[in-house]
């Protein structure tokens, strides 16, 4: 009897568990507000991009060079996984974050 229960609940546990993506889980919600650099952006730049995109080799290092570079900027977080030019390189960020951005654009790429 208490292998039944056992092998019962077990199922039970395995059809309860799911498999979600990230992408799936991760919050994808569209950005209500204005976005602005100071306020949204650049901490998502100074934590993803500048230690590989400092002065010298694509700087993304300040407003006007990240405001310059938007559009490369958007192709390159949007790439799918696996593509070989998707930045951060060795990592993704979140939709979130890739929302924040592109909504930035969209808002006027305000400095403050």
């Amino acid at each position: 009897m208490k292998k039944c229960i056992y092998i019962i609940s077990s199922a039970i546990l395995l059809i309860a568990c799911e498999s979600r993506t990230y992408e799936e889980i991760s919050d994808n919600t569209p950005v209500a507000e204005n976005v602005t650099y100071n306020k949204d952006v650049k901490a998502i730049i100074d934590a993803n991009c500048v230690s590989c995109h400092s002065p010298g080799v694509l700087a993304l290092t300040n407003y006007t060079e990240v405001k310059n570079n938007i559009d490369n900027i958007i192709d390159r977080i949007s790439r799918p996984n696996g593509d070989p030019l998707k930045m951060p390189q060795g990592g993704s960020l979140s939709p979130s974050q890739i929302n924040i951005i592109t909504k930035w654009k969209t808002d006027g790429l305000s400095e403050n």
